[in-house]
C-alpha cells in the first residue's frame, strides 16, 4: 500500500493532511463500484473538503453524499487513505492498479 507522503511526492503536491475530527462527504450507496473517485474542496466548517464516490457518475442529488468522520474511511475504502493528504484542488480516480491524480483549480476558486 502506498503512503500519503509518497503519493504527494509522486504528484508534486504539498501534503495537506486531514485534521482530527474532520468529516468528508461519501456516497455510501456506491461503495463496491469502480472506479473510486475523489475531489477536494477547501476545508470548512469541520469538513476536510473531500467528496468520495464510486462508479462512473456523480449524482447531483442533494442527499448523494453523507457525512463520515474521515478517520473511518479505512473501514469502507482503505485503498484511498494514501490519497487523502493531497491538497485542496486535487482529484483522483482509482480502479485496481489504474491510478489518475490531477489538480482541478475550479475546486478551490482559482
Amino acid at each position: 500500500m502506498r503512503n500519503p507522503k509518497e503519493v504527494c511526492l509522486r504528484f508534486d503536491a504539498i501534503p495537506h493532511p486531514i485534521e482530527d475530527g474532520e468529516k468528508l462527504g461519501i456516497a455510501i450507496e456506491t461503495i463496491g463500484k469502480l472506479p473510486i473517485n475523489g475531489l477536494r474542496h477547501n476545508p470548512e466548517n469541520g469538513t476536510c473538503g473531500w467528496y468520495i464516490w464510486c462508479g462512473e457518475e456523480m449524482s447531483q442529488e442533494d442527499d448523494f453524499f453523507k457525512p463520515l468522520h474521515a478517520s473511518h474511511i479505512g473501514e469502507c475504502l482503505p485503498e484511498i487513505e494514501p490519497y487523502l493528504s493531497l491538497p485542496p484542488g486535487s482529484r483522483f480516480l482509482i480502479a485496481g492498479e489504474y491510478e489518475d491524480v490531477w489538480h482541478d483549480s475550479a475546486l478551490i476558486g482559482m
